[in-house]
C-alpha cells in the first residue's frame, strides 16, 4: 500500500529525516514509535505533501507520490488525522464532518451516504451533530477528527498521537474504533507515544530515533525486545 524509500526531509535546509525506509502493507496496522523530536510527525507530513523539502521516494498504491500536493494525496486515498485534532470549534459537529467530504461536495448522494457510514461508526457524533464542536470533550473531539477523516473514504489513514491527553478508558475506546475502521479495509499508520498500546494494537512497528529507523519488526516480537522495554515500556 505504502512504501517509503531512503526518505530525507528538511525544514529550512535542516535535515530532520535521514534516509528512512519503511512500508505499510494493504490492510496492515503499523506503528511508528519514537521520542519527541525523533521525526514522527515529519514522516506523516512527508507522506501527504505537507513537508516539501524531500529527497528519496514515496510510493502509494504503486504510484510515485513523492512530490504530491496534499489535496491530491486525499484524492488518491490518504488522510491524515493530525495531532491535537484541529477541529473547527465554532462550527457544529456535522459541519466539521462534512468539511472532510469536500471531494464529494458535488455529489450529494455520495456525501450523504458517507456521512451515514461515519455516523454508524460514531453514533455519539450523530447524537451531537447540532452541538458546537468546541463544547465536546477531548475524547469526543478525537472521534470527530477521525470521523472527519473518514469522510474522504480513505484507503490509508495516518493518525498522529490519537491518545494524547485522553483518559485510559477513552484511549481504549478510540483504539477499538480504529480497529473497526481497519477491519473495514482501511490500512493504518499510527504515531503513538503510548508504546504499550501501540505494540498491542499493531501488526508491525518501526522505531524512529533522531531521524533514523533504528529498529523494526513484528509488534509482538518487539514487545519483548529488551531495548523496547528499557526505552519505552519502563521495564
Amino acid at each position: 500500500m505504502l512504501t517509503i524509500e531512503n526518505l530525507h526531509t528538511s525544514y529550512s535546509g535542516i535535515e530532520v529525516l535521514h534516509g528512512i525506509t519503511m512500508d505499510v502493507g494493504r490492510g496492515e496496522k503499523v506503528a511508528l514509535l519514537g521520542a519527541n523530536g525523533a521525526g514522527k510527525t515529519t514522516t506523516l507530513s512527508s507522506i501527504v505533501g505537507i513537508a516539501k523539502e524531500k529527497a528519496g521516494r514515496v510510493v502509494f498504491d504503486r504510484q510515485d507520490i513523492t512530490d504530491i500536493e496534499t489535496y491530491n494525496a486525499v484524492r488518491k486515498g490518504i488522510v491524515l488525522v493530525p495531532e491535537g485534532r484541529h477541529i473547527f470549534t465554532k462550527l457544529t459537529v456535522e459541519e466539521n464532518i462534512l468539511i472532510g467530504g469536500f471531494l464529494m461536495s458535488r455529489h450529494r448522494d455520495r456525501l450523504v451516504g458517507q456521512l451515514e457510514r461515519v455516523y454508524a461508526i460514531f453514533p455519539l457524533l450523530r447524537d451531537r451533530r447540532r452541538q458546537m464542536a468546541g463544547t465536546l470533550s477531548g475524547g469526543e473531539q478525537q472521534m470527530l477528527a477521525i470521523g472527519r477523516g473518514l469522510m474522504s473514504n480513505p484507503k490509508l489513514m495516518l493518525l498522529d498521537e490519537p491518545s494524547l491527553g485522553l483518559s485510559p478508558i477513552m484511549v481504549s475506546r478510540i483504539f477499538k474504533i480504529i480497529d473497526e475502521i481497519n477491519y473495514l479495509g482501511v490500512s493504518i499508520l499510527i504515531v503513538e507515544q503510548n508504546a504499550n498500546i501501540a505494540l498491542e494494537f499493531t501488526d508491525k512497528t518501526y522505531v524512529l530515533e533522531l531521524g533514523h529507523i533504528n529498529l523494526s519488526g513484528p509488534s509482538r516480537v518487539l514487545k519483548d525486545d529488551e531495548r523496547i522495554k528499557t526505552a519505552y515500556l519502563g521495564m
